[in-house]
């Protein structure tokens, strides 16, 4: 019972938006830094960003650095990234991760160590 699920993935032309969303079950989200990573086909994993347990502190890759903005909301057990102006680059499936601390490390690595993981969403990006 105790998961995590994204959900907000799918087509979409470059130069758009999505918004993706990571949400909690059978465990409150509250203490947890949640980090975004994304795997492409063919590619090793690379972390996209972290926020912290409660949401004043974030960390981007600079691949995604002024377009994609992590939030939280923990009252609905929910974590966000909002993916704007997005590239054919961007391609890959999205996980969300609950990292066994409160804040986010200093800089973004390429995978996270967590304590739970999603089931990941796709997202692409082609015209």
């Amino acid at each position: 019972q105790l998961q995590l699920v994204e959900s907000g993935g799918g087509l979409v032309q470059p130069g758009g938006s999505l918004r993706l969303s990571c949400t909690a079950s059978g465990f409150t989200l509250d203490y947890y830094a949640i980090a975004w990573v994304r795997q492409a086909p063919g590619k090793e994993r690379e972390g996209v960003s972290c926020i912290s347990s409660r949401g004043g502190g974030t960390n981007y890759a600079d691949s995604v650095k002024d377009r994609f903005t992590s939030s939280r909301d923990n009252a609905k057990n929910t974590v966000y990234l909002q993916m704007n102006n997005l590239k054919p680059e961007d391609t890959a499936i999205y996980y969300c991760a609950a990292l066994g601390r409160y804040y986010c490390p200093g800089y973004v690595p390429q995978n996270y160590e967590a304590d739970y993981w999603g089931q990941g969403t796709q997202v692409t990006v082609s015209s």
